[in-house]
């Protein structure tokens, strides 16, 4: 009987042990979205802050003329009015990015800004 009991502790324990392994020890498995408008001469973001790791942003230009979003060294492909693309980036944590539009003149002109990864 002692030794059903001491199997049975010892199953909980190793039970246990995988639970925290599998769940409070792992990294997000999803990206966080981040819904972004572009148009002249700015861009609208759904949110500021993300938690750091894998982060979709979902851009649509909603202005008149052509624009692209870049941020963590990758960018969407020039897009014309009423266009989107989905842009997704892996960001560390803490760390402030930089968001632009490339296309010559639309940074200067306000299409800039900031985004942390927490």
């Amino acid at each position: 009987m002692k030794r059903i009991i001491t199997l049975v502790a010892a199953l909980a324990v190793a039970a246990t042990t995988f639970a925290v392994v599998a769940y409070g020890g792992s990294t997000r498995a999803s990206a966080t979205t981040v819904k972004v408008g572009a148009k002249e001469f700015k861009f609208t973001l759904s949110r500021k802050k993300a938690p750091h790791g894998k982060v979709t942003f979902k851009v649509k230009n909603t202005g008149h003329i052509q624009h692209d979003f870049k941020i963590a060294g990758k960018k969407t492909k020039l897009l014309s009015p009423g266009k989107s693309a989905i842009l997704t980036v892996t960001l560390k944590k803490g760390k402030k990015y930089t968001y632009i539009c490339t296309v010559p003149g639309h940074a200067a002109a306000g299409m800039k800004g900031k985004f942390t990864a927490t």
